[in-house]
């Protein structure tokens, strides 16, 4: 098995729709972003072997927004406020553990 670059990488949804449908950037998800760099900045924990912090067009579960996906293990999160962003870093980020209580229903979608 090949060594991946990143040890995670998180994308946030950062879409905005013109059309008037629901997506994630009329929900502050910039906010969420910005959020979750400065914090895994702060932790040293980017570049190699660490996390990288993406934004991400649709990624298509707009009901469920704001939106937030972490791979490799594929956990699509769901988040309100700076303190969701801070539980996803310290627990998920940082110590691999998901937060449960903050996991995208796996039927929510656009």
């Amino acid at each position: 098995m090949t060594e991946s670059y990143y040890e995670r990488h998180i994308f946030f949804c950062l879409n905005q729709r013109d059309n008037g449908e629901a997506c994630c950037a009329d929900r502050d998800a910039q906010s969420g972003f910005d959020r979750c760099k400065s914090r895994v900045k702060a932790a040293g924990l980017m570049g190699r072997g660490g996390v990288r912090v993406n934004r991400a067009g649709c990624l298509d579960r707009c009901a469920g927004g704001p939106v937030a996906v972490v791979y490799p293990e594929a956990v699509w999160y769901t988040y309100v406020d700076p303190q969701d962003i801070d539980e996803i870093v310290d627990s998920h980020l940082i110590k691999g553990q998901v937060v449960e209580r903050l996991r995208l229903a796996p039927d929510v979608g656009r």
